[in-house]
């Protein structure tokens, strides 16, 4: 990929997440997070109001992250990342990552992408954007 093939409004490649309670307990163990509400359902429902086990924010931002770097490729890097999560999401949902270029400075070979997770309703529940700078 070279900067110049790049246009604004160019799509990243959407991708669909399915979490399982064996998956959000993992990444909960890996990362130290022992909030009962993305692995104890009756919790959840009972004690904090949720409608099921919620999906960790954090979880969505790195497939957010995942989606500019899989579109980028080895053709750069990664050089700034932010993302908000806006509404929380329920195990059982399938949630989709993508997102577009906005902005394209062909003299320093940065991009700028806007990102987002999208329920199954198309709401944008974690918008974000990334900064990356391209090798050519």
């Amino acid at each position: 990929m070279k900067i110049s093939d790049i246009q604004i409004g160019d799509e990243l490649p959407s991708r669909d997440h399915l979490a399982t309670n064996v998956s959000l307990f993992l990444y909960n163990a890996a990362i130290w997070n022992a909030h009962r509400i993305h692995y104890d359902e009756p919790y959840a429902i009972n004690e904090e109001g949720h409608p099921g086990v919620v999906i960790d924010g954090p979880l969505q931002g790195d497939w957010l992250s995942q989606c500019a770097l899989n579109w980028l490729g080895d053709a750069g890097d990664l050089v700034s990342f932010e993302y908000s999560n806006r509404a929380s999401s329920c195990l059982g949902e399938t949630l989709t990552s993508g997102g577009k270029v906005t902005e394209v400075d062909i003299e320093n070979k940065i991009v700028s992408v806007e990102i987002y997770i999208k329920n199954e309703k198309g709401e944008v529940t974690t918008p974000g954007t990334a900064t990356l700078k391209l090798n050519a």
